[in-house]
């Protein structure tokens, strides 16, 4: 197997195995496509996003629970329209973690609005460590990148399930952050914002019931990490939200640091909820631009439910 090094972090190993070879391909493919010119890329996004559309009915069907949950005010029609949308999106996100991943981030700067990172090296200046709280919205790695250019940043990540594709994410993004901390690493968090660095983290996806507690997040309840307030009470650091939206004229992008939360408040259960209300404001004015294909309320509050049951087609 091949090794790479990745900035003092264990060797990572390319998994050369012949059942892999079928990942590799379409891994090749991609990367291939994001030499293509942007608004090129883009209608490829557009176009694998309505392939899934036809025929992931899965994941159709969970981003229609999430609609119905989220948006009960639009009518059928309406949703049905932004289910199709969020696949364009999502379409155009994973070509747009592709361009994150093997394109040089300098390519797409010139496109980009920073905004607001004022704020956070003032805090460094201050010897303070900044948590920027992301979500998934669908241009993550792409954003990731681009921060890159004008901020030193850690990122925490949950490991891919898919081994080619694990290899490829953590190799790529070894390149761009000064660390790649697994979510569980919580020590490594700390650590981080202790010495003044900056640590981008996200709490929007259900974890499970375990460390989380439920608080609304567009009126439902939604299982939610509370590790937000506690990693920042022991980094000392500031939480300031940032966002990542491509424009709507699709000629590139705005990335934003927003003022500071008032995270850790002391009641975490008040810190999860103001921080699903910033996200929750944010899709309200970017519906389609989010991971709508993830299982949000997966874990119910009724733990004799199963978990996931929402997402079944009713018989």
């Amino acid at each position: 197997m091949a090794e790479v090094s990745q900035g003092g972090a264990e060797q990572l190993k390319a998994p050369i195995h012949p059942k892999h070879w079928p990942i590799w391909l379409g891994i090749g493919l991609l990367a291939l496509l994001t030499r293509l010119p942007f608004s090129w890329q883009l209608g490829i996004g557009k176009g694998i996003g309505l392939l899934l559309h036809k025929v992931a009915g899965s994941r159709r069907r969970i981003a229609e629970v999430n609609m119905e949950i989220c948006f009960p005010e639009k009518t059928p029609a309406e949703r049905d329209a932004l289910v199709r949308q969020i696949f364009i999106d999502n379409g155009i996100g994973l070509m747009e973690t592709f361009m994150g991943w093997f394109r040089d981030p300098q390519w797409l700067a010139a496109r980009t609005d920073f905004v607001g990172f004022d704020k956070v090296r003032e805090a460094q200046n201050n010897g303070q460590g900044v948590m920027l709280l992301g979500a998934h919205y669908s241009m993550l790695d792409l954003a990731g990148s681009l921060v890159s250019t004008v901020q030193r940043v850690s990122v925490s990540y949950r490991p891919q399930d898919n081994p080619v594709m694990n290899y490829v994410m953590e190799r790529n993004r070894a390149r761009l952050y000064d660390e790649c901390l697994t979510r569980k690493d919580i020590r490594g968090f700390i650590r981080t914002l202790r010495q003044g660095n900056v640590l981008w983290y996200a709490q929007d996806q259900d974890f499970g019931r375990k460390n989380s507690i439920f608080v609304n997040f567009f009126g439902h309840p939604a299982a939610t990490i509370t590790a937000t307030s506690r990693i920042a009470k022991a980094g000392k650091a500031l939480v300031m939200p940032i966002t990542y939206f491509r424009k709507d004229d699709n000629s590139g992008y705005t990335v934003t640091v927003h003022d500071p939360l008032p995270i850790p408040s002391g009641d975490d259960a008040a810190d999860a909820q103001m921080a699903n209300d910033f996200i929750e404001t944010q899709l309200r004015e970017h519906p389609s631009q989010y991971l709508w294909l993830h299982k949000r309320f997966k874990t119910t509050v009724d733990p004799e439910m199963k978990k996931g049951s929402i997402y079944r087609k009713k018989k």
